[in-house]
């Protein structure tokens, strides 16, 4: 930004001096930054030495990178894509950042420190498998992960310590075929059931956790799903028993997004006519409002949004789509704590995108999008603090 000139300065000094003598209200500068309340984070998911990008969040909707971003995570990353939602996740405090380390096979956490800087609690803990794609945390201070690679495909539990240490959760890890192609883990808002997206073999594995931390199958698990390539997914923040699934491989146009009911048991059953036309390609990422009302899915394919409304039973109406400026290969997206923005990870493009949220209708807002830091080529997740 150019520096005012000495006359400038001048000019405001006297206009300073006419507001103190007639008591106008002073105006802020357009010049004056919009206050900071809160942080995204971004698994950069880079090779060798995976790295965690850092921005803060202004109440305009607009980013800036934390001083000293792009921050080291400790683990290696792949540099390509993993084809997955949820690869870096923070706890419900926002005290602490769980990142996977695809390329050496652990699992990040980072302590969230004054300014928003993540700092690295001791050293990246295993992740017991093969490439880990996903991780999901519960309320409770249970952790899964969802392992994907050849030869150590499975999800394995932890837990995660006050000091923010993970421990293995002994006889947790429940293994799955290699082809599988696990995208994404996740629980329920009780904590109480798990669901993992099985994109290579289109099916869903739904859980119910034990009080020891294990996963107990449900009976008929994995589910076919509706479609081909199962990816995002999520529980309805107001409904858990409501579980909603993209279907990301049905070609171009025709993507599709599920609706379930989720039993106590954790059988799943549709809602409705499920699926859900989309009508676009490749919707991969799904985040849904906090009151529960509204559904977005993130088309990778087509570089656009689709919006739907949720009814109350848990069917899904279409609203529409909104355009990424720019878009395409886009990784994942998330809802701001507050619920009034959504932030895409559009690193196929090298930048992020934030829409504007209101219900179900979104607008890209003037800052966007914001670079993403050099060689950062495919990160793998995004979170808000």
């Amino acid at each position: 930004m150019r520096k005012r000139t000495r006359l400038a300065a001048a000019g405001g000094g006297l206009l300073a001096a006419a507001i103190g003598i007639f008591g106008v209200p002073a105006v802020a500068s357009a010049s004056t930054p919009s206050p900071v309340v809160g942080y995204t984070y971004i698994d950069g998911n880079t090779a060798p030495a995976n790295t965690i990008d850092g921005y803060a969040r202004h109440a305009d909707g607009s980013l800036t990178a934390l001083p000293g971003s792009p921050f080291t995570a400790g683990g290696a990353g792949l540099g390509t894509g993993l084809a997955s939602q949820g690869a870096i996740q923070v706890t419900r405090d926002g005290r602490y950042l769980l990142a996977v380390d695809a390329g050496s096979n652990q699992i990040s956490v980072l302590r969230v420190t004054a300014g928003g800087v993540p700092v690295l609690v001791g050293q990246p803990e295993s992740s017991d498998g093969i490439k880990p794609v996903s991780v999901a945390v519960s309320p409770f201070g249970l952790v899964y992960v969802a392992n994907s690679g050849a030869g150590g495909s499975n999800y394995t539990g932890f837990r995660l310590g006050f000091n923010g240490l993970l421990r293995p959760v002994p006889g947790s890890t429940y293994a799955v075929p290699d082809d599988s192609g696990l995208g994404d883990v996740f629980f329920s808002a009780l904590g109480n059931h798990l669901v993992g997206t099985r994109t290579g073999t289109s099916e869903i594995d739904s859980f119910v956790v034990a009080p020891d931390g294990r996963l107990l199958p449900a009976q008929g698990s994995p589910f076919t799903g509706q479609g081909l390539g199962q990816l995002g997914a999520e529980f309805s923040p107001a409904n858990p028993s409501q579980l909603f699934v993209t279907n990301a491989h049905n070609g171009a146009g025709l993507g599709t997004v599920s609706a379930y009911f989720d039993s106590f048991s954790g059988q799943l059953s549709s809602i409705g006519s499920s699926p859900y036309a989309d009508g676009q390609t490749a919707p991969c990422w799904v985040e849904i409002s906090h009151d529960g009302r509204y559904l977005f899915a993130v088309n990778t394919g087509s570089g656009n949004i689709s919006s739907y409304a949720i009814n109350p039973g848990g069917s899904i109406t279409l609203i529409g789509s909104t355009p990424i400026s720019g878009g395409g290969a886009d990784i994942d997206a998330r809802l701001s704590p507050d619920g009034k923005y959504l932030l895409v990870d559009g690193s196929g493009m090298h930048f992020v995108s934030v829409f504007a949220v209101n219900g179900g209708s979104l607008t890209e807002v003037p800052s966007s999008p914001t670079p993403l830091p050099a060689g950062v080529t495919s990160s793998a997740g995004i979170v808000n603090t």
